[in-house]
Formats: structure tokens, sequence, C-alpha cells
């Protein structure tokens, strides 16, 4: 089946590319980002880049102070083991709740991404490594219809990734992504929440 392209706003694009640049730490914790340097490097408008700063802010992945501007977020270290726990029961939650609406369709996305993702790792490219695996974990909330679940889980796993430690292990992060899609091809949904549970650390 060939996926239709879904086409996207310039806001949506600018925000997907200043997520991967903090996420991969092209732009570091505590960075002022400025509407005119953002407009100017991303070829843009500064409306698009002023709703994209303010979508990241309601993501969790930018603070805005009064006089201050916009800042890349700092996660204290104490946080990041509960942002890791309420991830995990959400995913869970998310993927008991779309299992049996998993079809051949959402198999063949999955499988791209992991793929997109074992190319990534390849060429050790950090920040396609990070878009490839939020984007997997995405299409298992996605698959659930309830928008409002993707609204909880945006924010956690942003500022989670805000702290991506498995520079040195993509490869290994990629067959615990192959494992869950090979899980949930083959029907099995507790060696699918096993293999998400152990990829969610």
């Amino acid at each position: 089946m060939t996926e239709i392209p879904v086409a996207r706003t310039i806001r949506e694009q600018v925000a997907d590319r200043i997520r991967a640049d903090v996420l991969s730490g092209k732009i570091t914790e505590g960075t002022s980002l400025r509407e005119h340097a953002l407009a100017k490097q991303y070829s843009v408008s500064r409306a698009p880049i002023r709703d994209a700063l303010l979508q990241l802010t309601q993501e969790g992945l930018l603070v805005a102070k009064p006089n201050c501007g916009v800042r890349v977020a700092a996660v204290k270290e104490e946080t990041q083991g509960l942002l890791v726990e309420l991830r995990r029961q959400i995913e869970v939650t998310a993927l008991r709740n779309a299992f049996e609406k998993f079809d051949e369709h959402h198999v063949e996305r999955l499988q791209r991404t992991v793929d997109r993702l074992e190319a990534a790792c390849v060429a050790n490219d950090l920040g396609a490594v990070v878009e490839n695996d939020m984007a997997l974990h995405r299409l298992i909330i996605d698959a659930t219809g309830n928008p409002d679940l993707l609204a909880i889980w945006l924010p956690i796993v942003s500022r989670m990734m805000l702290h991506y430690e498995r520079h040195n292990n993509m490869l290994e992060s990629h067959q615990e992504h192959a494992r869950i899609v090979d899980a949930i091809r083959s029907g099995d949904e507790e060696a699918a929440v096993d293999a998400l549970l152990v990829n969610i650390q």
C-alpha cells in the first residue's frame, strides 16, 4: 500500500527542525533562541518561527521568561527517572489499546521507520536517530486514535530526549526497536510490551 504524504504547515516543519536540532545537541541546554536568527537560519519569515517556538514551549522543550526570551529547557537529573516511568506507563497503555488495530499498513510504516533508524545509526547521524526513534514511538501513540494521549506523551518524551544517552549504543537501540516491530507483526502483545519496556530507559 502506498502511503499518502500528509501536507505539513511551515510552522510544523520549522518546529520539527528546531526540535531535531535541540534533541541532537546542535542547540544545547540554556541556549537563547532569537526569532530573527532562526528565521535567517531556516529561510522562513518570523511568523512561523514565533508559532514554532510557542509550540515547543508548550511541549516543554523550551522555556520562556519575561525579558529573557526563549531558551532550551534544562532537565534536572532527579526528574529524568520520573519522566522514564511516566513514558513507560503511557506507551504500554497505548500499545495495549492499539494492538488490535495494527494492520499491514501500520506494520509497513513501523518497518520503514525502523529501516530509517538503522540507516541513521550506521551513518552515526544522531539527529536522524533521535527523529526516527521518536517517530516510531509516535506511530504507536497515533494508532490509538486518541489525540489527548499524544498531547500528554509529547512533552514527556521531548524532555526525556534532551538527555539522550545512547550515542555509543545506537545500533543496540535499533535492534530494540526492531524487536518491538517484530512482536507487533507476529501478533505477540506481551513480547511487544516487554520489548518496549527494555527500550525505554
